[in-house]
């Protein structure tokens, strides 16, 4: 459950933690040595984000590359990359919860400053999707690789095939199985999915997104993280923004398109994150399924940026009324 309290905590580096979200700025002696270089940029690039504040390695790693003056697209593939490998992290990558009948399918896209932009879907057997979908994006005249196809591809560019299914995730599969009736449900990992979104030097922008899904999901069932406009989104003249949580709402209301559009319309980033959880409390209220959670994360071209999350029996109405109040600080509760 994303909890309200533990919303914004500081972390170390002078990075910042916003509930679901790990982040990395510049200190002042980068930002000043970047200026130098482009005094367009703005004062608080380089910086990267994503979602779940246990992904602070996989910020980390994508801090590293922009602090060399590497570019934000490298970095947002390097950062995704962490959990993907992470056999501890049950909803990415290596180590992910399989679906129903025992199989760990992958999803994946990422998205540079020129609007390029690469996914992968249903992937099997390939530790990181995240870089085969930077090579449909730079390799291919498509966008999206799904399947046998997308493995085929993989393997044609130097990729081998290993087992993702660790006994962990093995067990708990089995575990669900006899509780079950074999019946998959609407359901959201714990610190499921990463996205990640990272401005260079430069001032240019970059977006991953990896996931490994919602567990005992139906075999073949792919979620927002990998469509361009709904798991993640970036626009160099405007930012970025990705989805984590219940992807079939992300998907029915294409939640990061929607965020970086109402910024271009001159919305902050918190109020766009705000707007697209409206939306989906608007279009489906009471009718959201049980456990559900949707968190969106947004980050302006100017540095700026910001999150909001729902669970299910979340009441926006009594949100808006309670800002900065008392409410803000405990409404995931309830």
């Amino acid at each position: 459950m994303f909890n309200r309290r533990n919303f914004i905590t500081q972390t170390l580096l002078g990075s910042l933690a916003i509930g679901f979200v790990g982040c990395q700025t510049s200190d002042n002696q980068v930002v000043a040595r970047k200026r130098k270089k482009n005094p367009n940029a703005a004062a608080s690039v380089p910086v990267v984000i994503a979602t779940w504040s246990p992904n602070t390695n996989a910020t980390a790693a994508a801090w590293q590359i922009l602090e060399q003056g590497g570019s934000a697209l490298d970095a947002v593939e390097a950062g995704a990359r962490v959990p993907e490998a992470d056999a501890a992290d049950t909803s990415v990558g290596y180590g992910g919860l399989p679906d129903r009948d025992g199989f760990v399918t992958l999803d994946a896209c990422i998205m540079d400053k020129d609007g390029n932009a690469g996914s992968v879907t249903f992937l099997q057997g390939i530790k990181h999707p995240i870089s085969v979908a930077r090579l449909v994006m730079e390799k291919t005249p498509h966008v999206i690789l799904s399947g046998q196809g997308a493995l085929q591809f993989a393997l044609d560019n130097g990729f081998t095939t290993e087992n993702l299914l660790t006994e962990t995730a093995q067990s708990a599969w089995e575990k669900w199985l006899k509780t079950s009736q074999y019946e998959p449900k609407a359901t959201v990992n714990q610190h499921d999915t990463i996205g990640i979104l990272a401005i260079d030097a430069a001032g240019d922008i970059a977006g991953a997104c990896s996931t490994s899904g919602m567990a005992y999901k139906l075999h073949g069932r792919v979620g927002d993280s990998p469509v361009i406009g709904a798991g993640m989104y970036v626009d160099n003249e405007v930012g970025g923004a990705c989805a984590t949580g219940l992807g079939e709402l992300v998907l029915k209301t294409l939640g990061s398109f929607l965020i970086v559009e109402r910024m271009r319309q001159g919305a902050t980033p918190q109020e766009a994150c705000e707007e697209a959880t409206a939306r989906i409390i608007q279009k489906y209220g009471n009718r959201l399924p049980d456990g559900t959670q949707v968190g969106y994360l947004a980050l302006h071209k100017n540095g700026e940026h910001g999150a909001f999350a729902l669970t299910k029996g979340f009441d926006y109405a009594r949100y808006q009324a309670g800002k900065n109040q008392t409410f803000n600080a405990d409404y995931a509760q309830q």
